[in-house]
């Protein structure tokens, strides 16, 4: 097995707010990738009721949507749909009308889609930093 094949495309980035999510999406997400964040999520909302999220496709190329359980899919729709207050979107594709057409039933959720080179706004948006272990990246 080749070593890039085993870093996880999920990576969860340090900010300044606990309650907001915040990760890298790096390259090809595979099923367990999903299922990794799927669970990211769970903890976040264990710790609380309300959560922002802020994504950062970096060299992104495609989900594996068809290799994750359905049932995690439709778990996860449900409880984004209870938790989630806004989510921002760095970079390319541009996957927010996709996200709008899956999560319809909650008009609660505010999307944004930023530029890569817009990415100091959306960390404004959302009224976060991430923290100085992550300022080098991206």
């Amino acid at each position: 097995m080749n070593f890039l094949d085993t870093v996880p495309a999920i990576r969860r980035i340090e900010t300044s707010r606990d309650d907001l999510l915040a990760i890298d999406v790096v390259g090809h997400v595979s099923a367990a990738d999903g299922e990794n964040l799927f669970g990211l999520m769970e903890a976040a909302y264990a710790l609380h009721p309300r959560i922002d999220v802020l994504v950062r496709l970096v060299d992104h190329d495609g989900v594996d949507w068809a290799n994750i359980a359905q049932e995690t899919l439709k778990q996860g729709t449900a409880d984004a749909m209870e938790h989630v207050g806004r989510c921002a979107a760095i970079g390319e594709p541009n996957w927010i009308a996709d996200a709008r057409h899956l999560l319809r039933a909650s008009p609660s959720i505010e999307f944004r889609h930023f530029e890569t080179e817009d990415e100091a706004s959306a960390w404004q948006w959302l009224g976060a930093r991430p923290t100085e272990k992550q300022q080098g990246r991206g």
